[in-house]
């Protein structure tokens, strides 16, 4: 989450939100519960992940609330459409579905965290602050389940020889690595290394560096391809 004193984009602009969903009721409560903060800008809306791509194209958001369940193109094919047009888009999946495969085929597209629609809406701010600045965004019992299919991913993947080259990870950036796959936190990692939550931020920003990614977990999806990670 955004450290105190710490709002908006960098240079102090306001984080740039679309929004993705096909019920207008929806969409109206997300963007009046993000156009009360004063450093979240709604700069935009979509009904359909089409749209959402040819938004997202054109305005460029910070961060886009998308949901999965959509008409003419879903939020996961929506994801990857964004995350291939602009990149340093974070995305947060708004769902009623918790099942592992939407889960995982999520973050293999490039969210960056996963809501469940029975969020209070107070607390979707937080959320939008907190991807911005690079943390992931799943509740503890979706880590469990990502953890799982990790773990699965990994014992199909050691079938397959490693894809050469793989960027080298320092061994202090793979212990980092190795408990975001387990679902830490930033603050739950600099406790477990006795290091500080900033150490952590720059060990994980450096990871991202390496591997050319944007997300934690897609840093966990990359490193359990490549054979870098074991998860059992």
């Amino acid at each position: 989450m955004t450290e105190p004193g710490e709002t908006g984009a960098p240079g102090g602009e306001p984080i740039r939100v679309l929004i993705v969903d096909d019920h207008e009721l929806i969409r109206r409560s997300l963007a009046l519960a993000l156009a009360a903060e004063p450093d979240i800008d709604v700069v935009g809306e979509a009904s359909d992940g089409q749209e959402a791509v040819e938004l997202a194209d054109r305005l460029m958001p910070d961060v886009a609330l998308m949901d999965v369940r959509m008409p003419r193109q879903d939020g996961i094919e929506a994801a990857k459409g964004i995350k291939a047009s602009v990149p340093s888009t974070r995305i947060i999946m708004l769902t009623v579905s918790d099942e592992e495969e939407d889960l995982f085929e999520a973050i293999k597209a490039g969210a960056t965290g996963y809501l469940l629609k029975d969020v209070q809406i107070n607390d979707v701010p937080a959320a939008v602050r907190g991807v911005h600045e690079g943390q992931s965004l799943i509740n503890p019992a979706m880590a469990a389940k990502l953890i799982t299919e990790f773990a699965n991913m990994s014992r199909k993947e050691a079938e397959r020889p490693p894809q050469l080259p793989v960027p080298r990870l320092t061994e202090r950036e793979m212990e980092v690595l190795r408990l975001v796959a387990k679902g830490m936190n930033n603050r739950e990692i600099a406790k477990q290394l006795f290091i500080s939550e900033n150490t952590v931020k720059n060990h994980v920003r450096n990871i991202l560096d390496k591997l050319q990614l944007h997300s934690r977990m897609e840093a966990v999806v990359y490193a359990v391809r490549e054979r870098m990670l074991e998860i059992t």
